[in-house]
């Protein structure tokens, strides 16, 4: 399952409020880690980790794959956004060109893709929605924005539901005709 929406929208309490019946979860966290000089990052980083039940296995990784192919467990990713993030920092892509970092990037994906596709467990992944708002002023924020487009609709096609949560609200959208 799929779960996108807008910052601040709810969509990681929705998706972990889907998974609050399982004992255990793996929890990844494919973001960057909190540092000293990003108090803000580090403030969401502990709010998210302050919700998750004791129970829970974080793994603060972008290889998604991986723990996808050896859950035992339901899995919660949470955030595509962050992986994406990780995936074009990790490869220093800011400043190439478009081509090349989608190149670079579908890379990184085909494989996290197949392995949801055969994930033995239930998965549910977070992600921004940010097509809805207005052009970004610089390269980096259009490169991002165009990037997770094109994530989200590859990841949302090999799941079963995606939900888009708005102002706290979930709505299941409807199959792809």
């Amino acid at each position: 399952m799929l779960v996108t929406g807008g910052v601040r929208s709810g969509k990681s309490t929705h998706a972990e409020r889907l998974l609050a019946g399982d004992v255990s979860v793996d929890y990844v966290a494919p973001g960057p880690v909190p540092t000293a000089d990003d108090a803000d990052w580090a403030a969401r980083v502990a709010a998210h980790r302050s919700r998750r039940p004791a129970s829970w296995t974080t793994h603060e990784t972008r290889d998604l794959a991986s723990v996808l192919g050896s859950a035992t467990a339901p899995v919660l990713i949470d955030c595509i956004g962050t992986w994406l993030t990780a995936v074009v920092d990790a490869a220093a892509l800011w400043e190439a060109p478009a081509d090349e970092v989608h190149a670079v990037v579908l890379g990184e994906l085909e494989p996290v893709v197949a392995a949801l596709v055969a994930a033995p467990v239930g998965v549910v992944l977070v992600t921004n929605e940010v097509g809805l708002g207005v052009v970004p002023a610089h390269r980096s924020g259009r490169l991002f924005r165009d990037l997770l487009g094109t994530v989200n609709q590859r990841v949302g096609a090999a799941c079963d539901e995606v939900h888009l949560v708005v102002a706290g609200r979930v709505l299941r959208l409807p199959d792809p005709l």
